[in-house]
């Protein structure tokens, strides 16, 4: 009976002068549970109204949770009058381990959240980055995937990506279709040049607008040069390239305006 009375003593002291840090620590962390997830709804719902994809979003949010549920626990445990200094010493190391370890991942990491959230391209855009032309399929944490005018599969580090220089073809909507065609010398440039812009008119690929160009590039070597500049949108780019060639050719023909005639000097000794 006396052994009870003492361990009930006991208790009382100890719940004397723990049961207020006790009872403080779980209020600090019943109410820092639902700050936390309040911050982290928050974070979710501004990320969707800047349009971020889902996926970021969804491990950004946790990423924003988690550290500060990481937080919240070490406070709590300083209340209750545990030592962390030790632990957060450990943590920041193990932190610092896994970073240079990884440190080529992170920078794809921070370069694709970069990419995903100033938009410098999206999924269907024609790019030109790292060397590499193509169609972008898909934007990944890590990675960006293209597909080449040859049908070929590219996957660019988003490190390299967001750190180099990005040629966005689709920006504004359409391309300009460079293009020359040589015509005799003694050719009525005024009468080539409209015949050359009706067949642009007409093809099925070229743009109204922005206005198709026909102008005299270069005079020499027997000839007279145009330089033939219609416009298509990134996905019709190359149909125009190949079709307005020969279209402006068929009709040349049809007007009776003849190309260049091939013409060699020989020097005898």
């Amino acid at each position: 009976m006396d052994q009870v009375t003492t361990y009930s003593t006991k208790f009382m002291e100890w719940l004397g002068v723990f049961g207020p840090k006790v009872l403080g620590a779980l209020l600090v962390f019943i109410i820092g549970l639902y700050v936390t997830n309040f911050i982290a709804r928050m974070v979710s719902k501004a990320l969707n109204k800047r349009g971020i994809e889902v996926s970021l979003q969804s491990f950004l949010g946790s990423l924003v949770s988690g550290g500060l549920k990481v937080l919240l626990l070490i406070s709590v445990a300083s209340m209750l009058g545990i030592e962390t200094t030790s632990f957060v010493a450990v943590v920041g190391a193990l932190g610092l381990a896994v970073g240079l370890a990884l440190q080529g991942s992170l920078a794809n990491f921070a370069g694709g959240v970069l990419l995903l959230v100033f938009k410098p391209f999206k999924v269907g855009d024609l790019i030109e980055s790292g060397g590499q032309t193509g169609h972008v399929k898909e934007i990944q944490i890590f990675n960006t995937i293209l597909l080449t005018p040859e049908n070929k599969t590219v996957i660019l580090a988003n490190g390299g990506v967001s750190n180099g220089t990005i040629v966005n073809y689709s920006k504004h909507g359409n391309l300009r279709v460079d293009i020359t065609m040589a015509v005799a010398p003694d050719t009525d440039l005024e009468k080539a040049r409209k015949v050359a812009l009706d067949a642009i008119a007409a093809n099925k690929y070229a743009m109204k607008e922005p206005t198709p160009s026909v102008n005299v590039l270069k005079v020499g070597d027997g000839m007279v040069t145009f330089a033939v500049r219609p416009y298509a949108t990134p996905e019709d780019y190359w149909d125009a390239f190949f079709t307005v060639q020969e279209d402006v050719r068929n009709a040349f023909d049809k007007h009776n305006i003849a190309g260049p005639t091939p013409t060699r000097i020989i020097i005898s000794k």
